[in-house]
């Protein structure tokens, strides 16, 4: 068992794989290569697996012109009967992979089978591309705008086209507090902006090596947390030493300036600083334990009879 001091508190890790942590500027030394991943993170016999299916998402209004790819993830323990939870994962390619650092999907069949995370419906949303105007041209990404933009405008395009599309066809719930979203790189600021713009829709952030750093503005967080009031959210943020260092910025030093504001302004977060780079091998290795810290007081709604034990 290792402990680490993250978010001003110690909390232990215990599922055989922690990856490193600093509290700016004091750090616990492991290399890049020993991040591993944990039994949380492999199939387990007897564990129900969810289904995962992939469509193209055409946007209509907020950014038309656009298609995407898109992935919605089920467990086996969803029943229409009760809003599921949400949880929406911006560069969601990299986040379903089965081969991939993170693995989500595995990785929420085994914490929603042991009873640590409420059953949640995970929407995996690739950034927009806009398709070549003739035949054999490349198509145009539109992953910067969307995401490193800090207006309320890819908030405006969960609420009013993709969480309706998957709505549709499931019971999502619409409690902020049951909602959570999560991104690397410029998807973890995306992540972090949806929230703060719209802490009526997102109330818990997970930012895996986030862009806090002058792409489009997004160096400004820090001083916006130090002096607004502070917002209803949870949030969690990892980055590591041999992060990028280049003209929009230190990635370590601003995810160090953001945990250091958000502990300044009584925020709920945590920051898990480890040694490794731009990737997702650090977020990979420590993400069931993220996801238990994040749904920690978040239990399966059930109705009052069903509580009742009638």
């Amino acid at each position: 068992m290792n402990r680490c001091l993250c978010g001003g508190f110690f909390v232990s890790f215990c599922s055989g794989v922690l990856a490193g942590a600093m509290l700016l500027g004091h750090p616990v030394s492991l290399r890049a290569e020993e991040y591993r991943l944990g039994p949380d993170s492999h199939v387990q016999p007897g564990v129900p697996q969810g289904t995962v299916t992939k469509r193209t998402f055409e946007s209509q209004s907020v950014y038309p012109g656009t298609v995407r790819d898109l992935w919605v993830y089920v467990p086996r323990q969803y029943t229409s009967d009760h809003p599921a939870c949400v949880m929406v994962f911006q560069d969601g390619g990299a986040y379903v992979n089965p081969k991939g650092p993170f693995r989500v999907p595995v990785v929420f069949d085994n914490l929603i089978h042991k009873g640590q995370m409420p059953v949640t419906i995970g929407i995996f949303v690739n950034p927009g591309v806009i398709p070549p105007a003739r035949p054999g041209g490349k198509p145009r990404r539109n992953r910067s705008f969307e995401y490193d933009t800090l207006s309320d405008q890819y908030a405006r395009f969960l609420e009013d086209e993709i969480l309706p599309a998957v709505a549709a066809e499931y019971h999502l719930t619409d409690d902020p507090e049951r909602r959570a979203i999560c991104g690397i790189s410029s998807g973890g600021i995306c992540a972090f902006t949806v929230a703060w713009q719209r802490p009526d829709l997102f109330r818990k952030v997970v930012s895996h090596v986030g862009s806090f750093t002058n792409i489009r503005g997004g160096h400004v967080y820090p001083s916006l947390i130090r002096k607004m009031p502070r917002k209803p959210l949870r949030v969690f943020l990892q980055d590591g030493a041999n992060d990028l260092d280049n003209l929009h910025g230190s990635w370590p030093l601003a995810n160090q300036q953001m945990a250091a504001a958000l502990r300044f302004a009584g925020y709920d977060y945590k920051f898990v600083f480890g040694t490794g780079g731009h990737n997702g091998r650090h977020g990979g290795a420590i993400l069931p334990d993220t996801l238990r810290w994040l749904w920690r007081d978040v239990r399966d709604q059930a109705s009052p009879a069903e509580r009742d034990g009638d």
